[in-house]
């Protein structure tokens, strides 16, 4: 198992970097703003499983290939940006569905499938991520001790960390929403929400390798 000091200045570490906001943020609070806290509270299960699909992948050798293939990264990050900005244009697009309209539907159950779906897939495509876990996790791995557990245990601790940020950015939006609950205001909200997205898209295109 890791050490308490290790795993406290990985700890510290991963909130310094969760703090500074990035494309999965700007997804989840668009989320929040279009759909309302239930959907993006289910986007934050993809978001999850994004991540631990990245540390395996970091794990097992492709945040490696990211960092030596200047192709590879290109692709990723481009297949991410693109993805965000199609997400970004739907949900412009979207109509004006109060937050009530849908409670308890069959629609809602296939909305908030849709953003499990969609945040795993942004979080999974964005090499910063997978090239973040590959640099960043071994330099709290002991390597006199068993690599699995220690791996485990910085894994839940960053799931937690990133999910209690991304909750306070989900409950802040949802609560500017509930207050604005008309059609005319959730369109806007929507767009503002597709505009974030788009703009993540867009922050994705321009990741150069560090």
């Amino acid at each position: 198992m890791i050490s308490f000091q290790l795993w406290l200045a990985f700890a510290a570490a991963a909130a310094v970097v969760i703090a500074i906001p990035g494309p999965t943020t700007l997804m989840v609070t668009g989320h929040a703003m279009s759909s309302g806290t239930r959907v993006a509270l289910a986007s934050l299960l993809g978001v999850a499983l994004g991540d631990f699909t990245a540390i395996a992948c970091s794990v097992l050798g492709l945040g490696a290939i990211l960092a030596a293939s200047a192709e590879a990264f290109t692709l990723l990050k481009w297949v991410g940006a693109l993805y965000l900005i199609y997400l970004g244009i739907k949900l412009w697009r979207a109509p004006a569905v109060p937050l009530g309209a849908a409670a308890g539907t069959q629609g809602a159950r296939r909305g908030m499938r849709r953003a499990i779906a969609e945040s795993f897939s942004v979080t999974l495509l964005n090499p910063k991520g997978l090239l973040f876990f590959a640099a960043f996790l071994p330099q709290f791995i002991d390597m006199h001790r068993a690599v699995l557990p220690q791996v485990i245990v910085l894994a839940l601790t960053f799931e937690v960390l990133a999910a209690g940020s991304l909750m306070l950015y989900i409950f802040m939006t949802a609560r500017a929403r509930r207050v604005m609950d008309s059609p005319r205001a959730i369109r806007i909200m929507n767009r503002a929400g597709g505009t974030m997205l788009i703009g993540a898209g867009l922050l994705t295109a321009s990741l150069k390798r560090s």
